[in-house]
């Protein structure tokens, strides 16, 4: 993918914003950023405030990786294809078992009909692709009230929930 010379709508936390972070997809840091860099060059950079790593759809996520990205302002993730899904488990994976707390952002080709299961997976940002429609984005963040699954926003699973929610009103009767 070509650097990123057009800013692409930019959704954080349910809001439309401003993108001050340029993707920059050259083998070396930029002199100054801030920007968003693959992963070596990031690695190679030091540690930059004005630098933040993206991370391939094929990237193994190890320990170690995750305990190097714990130090990023933000995290972009790439999906090449929107059929791409690997880039959900790796998201998930940094929310849940690395316990990373900063914006996990999807990168690439990003349709409008992804967000709502990308942000039950650690998503919090959303660079658009140019030709998606901002307000439907917004719009599909909330296409469901309740997930069924288990994910990053509600780990227990819908029925679980069911049943705790059943016992506490049976609970509630019984005392009354």
């Amino acid at each position: 993918m070509p650097e990123q010379t057009v800013n692409r709508p930019l959704i954080v936390k349910r809001r439309l914003v401003e993108d001050h972070w340029i993707r920059h997809d050259e083998e070396a840091a930029p002199a100054q950023g801030p920007a968003l860099v693959p992963l070596a060059v990031w690695q190679a950079a030091g540690r930059r405030d004005d630098l933040a790593p993206w991370l391939p759809s094929d990237t193994e996520l190890t320990p170690a990786l995750a305990d190097e990205l714990m130090t990023a302002p933000l995290v972009g993730i790439d999906f090449p294809t929107f059929t791409d899904g690997r880039g959900y488990s790796i998201a998930r994976l940094l929310r849940e078992r690395y316990g990373y707390r900063g914006q996990i952002r999807a990168l690439g080709d990003v349709l409008i009909d992804q967000l709502f299961y990308m942000s039950r997976c650690g998503f919090d940002g959303f660079s658009l692709r140019e030709d998606q429609v901002v307000e439907d984005a917004l719009r599909a963040l909330d296409t469901f009230s309740r997930g069924y699954q288990p994910g990053t926003d509600t780990p227990e699973p819908l029925f679980r929930r069911r049943l705790r929610e059943l016992a506490q009103r049976r609970a509630q009767s019984a005392l009354a």
